[in-house]
């Protein structure tokens, strides 16, 4: 494991408990989020990888909305709550740069706010991996920080010590490393921060293919119904 991968792994560790609580119930006041999700269990043919799920919040989306969906975190202990939050589903530690999946094996990958660790060198990769996995027509939808490429090496995050790496970049950087890795970008959101020069940024993207997999029909269920993790 490469050192920046083991200091996000300890620092969200340390964070867990407080960085659950702190978002376990923001799906019922985020519209936005919640159609981005659904849009994409609604277009996306099973199974799912929840990639980074943290402690389940998106899976356990994903799973009330008709989803096969399975979640992979980086963290022992994200996985921990993860499994006590969402009984029933599959959950496993591991990292999102070497899935144990087959090629082929996945209909979509999810990656939602957790790839902004990760080194703009290592992006293609990392997307490389994406599309490995997925079949033909496969799906990916990616939500993260935005900025103007800035590297953020926070001390503390959730009132806790934290000893890991931000990457915020620009939107082109995550488009053109979709791109090289043969994901192609279909629709893509951006909103701005609290900050000049940051936001939020999402991402769907395709793997090629001569005939997409068929959509699955959903219903998006009630904001009360919206689960967080």
């Amino acid at each position: 494991m490469t050192e920046h991968l083991a200091a996000t792994r300890s620092s969200y560790d340390n964070v867990a408990d407080a960085y659950h609580e702190l978002v376990k119930d923001r799906m019922a006041g985020n519209p936005m989020e919640r159609a981005m999700l659904t849009a994409f269990a609604e277009l996306t043919g099973d199974p799912i990888a929840d990639l980074g799920c943290g402690a389940g919040r998106t899976t356990a989306y994903l799973k009330a909305v008709g989803c096969d969906v399975s979640g992979i975190d980086l963290s022992p202990k994200m996985v921990e709550l993860a499994r006590k939050n969402c009984p029933g589903v599959r959950f496993e530690i591991g990292s999102m740069t070497d899935l144990a999946f087959k090629d082929g094996e996945l209909g979509g990958v999810l990656a939602w706010y957790s790839t902004f660790h990760i080194p703009r060198a290592e992006l293609p990769g990392l997307f490389g991996e994406f599309a490995r996995v997925l079949r033909p027509g496969g799906r990916v939808l990616i939500g993260t920080h935005s900025g103007q490429d800035e590297t953020l090496q926070p001390q503390k995050a959730y009132g806790l010590p934290v000893s890991y790496t931000a990457y915020l970049y620009r939107p082109e950087v995550i488009t053109e490393a979709l791109e090289k890795a043969g994901l192609t970008v279909t629709a893509q959101l951006t909103e701005p921060g609290n900050r000049p020069g940051r936001g939020y940024a999402a991402f769907f993207a395709q793997k090629s293919s001569t005939e997409a997999p068929a959509a699955k029909t959903t219903a998006e269920p009630a904001a009360d119904q919206a689960a967080g993790g």
